[in-house]
């Protein structure tokens, strides 16, 4: 369940990142409070995962998957780069999360 809340507190990460990119092209302020929102319910969930997951696990998996996830959405909505280098280092962090999900004693 840890896993699940932590998952959960990564994909909230990418929202509250790609809402603060809108909001500062737009500048519409509903865009940036739903960016806070989205971005206190990222360290919410975080919180709730740390209980059960060591810290050092818990961090990397969460900026991974924001990583990850800002990446994936900048190169699909805004047009970035999708170099075959900049895939495989992604794929590289993917990969790494998946070590630290399968060599988690949890």
């Amino acid at each position: 369940m840890a896993w699940g809340r932590l998952f959960l507190a990564g994909l909230l990460e990418v929202a509250w990142l790609v809402l603060m990119k809108q909001s500062a092209e737009t500048s519409r302020p509903g865009l940036f409070l739903l960016a806070v929102v989205t971005s206190v319910a990222s360290f919410g969930f975080l919180y709730w995962a740390v209980r059960d997951l060591p810290l050092g696990t818990a961090y990397a998996v969460w900026t991974g998957i924001g990583a990850v996830g800002a990446t994936l959405a900048g190169i699909y909505w805004y047009d970035e780069s999708a170099s075959v280098g900049r895939l495989f280092f992604l794929a590289m962090v993917v990969a790494g999360i998946i070590g630290l999900k399968w060599f988690d004693p949890v």
